[in-house]
């Protein structure tokens, strides 16, 4: 297995750090490398706010549903999509301004998540660890206000990184043959192989060393996605800018 390989299938989500800091020099670094992500036509639709203010970083973590690895992390950055400077390339070559279509939106989310994964695998290559926080978008507004985000930029997700300070077990990721369809979907399938991974999950739940739990994925999942609506986003990006056709 090559190293590239290894290193990603041992991937875990990194939540207590030490004190050690990162250096901006190393911070530039792994912000390159994930500038080298694919991105739509170009367009790089995404910025990074590096949070440092203590404050910012408290008001921040208790948007996000009381996160402390906010505040603790050596390093807090907040992943927007950004078509904020697309719009000023739009009107510097005399077209119109964007619109807020469906595509640009879905392209510069993209180009953000892609750019942010490139980034914690390059964090993960020089020994760090981190977590991405959904929770910004619990309280969206917040989150745009605290970083004076102007109109066509949206907060994704947030970053923590920093050296790890905890060894969590991996969790088992679906079958290959769960995910990987030939042609066609195998909607017929779904029962069976969501039964074989529960088992599977289960199993992990509760033979691990800490935070044993009995529980499987269908309902880990259930519970994650009905508890998280957020019903707020639409409106909040459409008042961004986004999405208002």
């Amino acid at each position: 297995m090559n190293p590239v390989i290894e290193k990603l299938n041992q991937h875990r989500s990194i939540r207590k750090y030490t004190e050690k800091p990162i250096s901006q020099s190393m911070l530039k670094m792994l912000i390159t490398s994930g500038q080298a992500a694919a991105s739509s036509s170009f367009i790089q639709a995404y910025s990074i706010i590096q949070v440092s203010d203590s404050d910012n970083r408290s008001t921040i973590a208790e948007a996000a549903g009381g996160q402390p690895w906010i505040t603790n992390a050596a390093a807090f950055l907040v992943i927007c999509a950004d078509l904020y400077r697309i719009d000023h390339c739009c009107r510097k070559t005399n077209k119109t301004s964007l619109d807020g279509y469906t595509e640009h939106f879905i392209a510069a989310t993209v180009d953000a998540t892609l750019m942010a994964q490139n980034l914690l695998l390059a964090a993960e290559s020089e020994g760090l660890g981190g977590v991405f926080i959904g929770g910004i978008r619990n309280a969206p507004d917040v989150i745009a206000d605290v970083l004076k985000l102007p109109e066509l930029v949206y907060p994704v997700f947030g970053l923590c990184l920093g050296w790890p300070d905890q060894d969590p077990e991996i969790k088992p990721r679906m079958p290959v043959e769960m995910i990987l369809h030939q042609d066609q979907y195998r909607s017929d399938d779904i029962p069976s192989n969501v039964d074989e991974y529960d088992s599977l999950m289960a199993d992990h739940y509760a033979s691990r060393q800490k935070n044993q739990r009995l529980s499987n994925w269908s309902i880990q999942t259930c519970e994650a996605i009905q508890g998280k609506k957020r019903e707020h986003m639409l409106g909040f990006l459409q008042q961004r800018g986004f999405l208002k056709l």
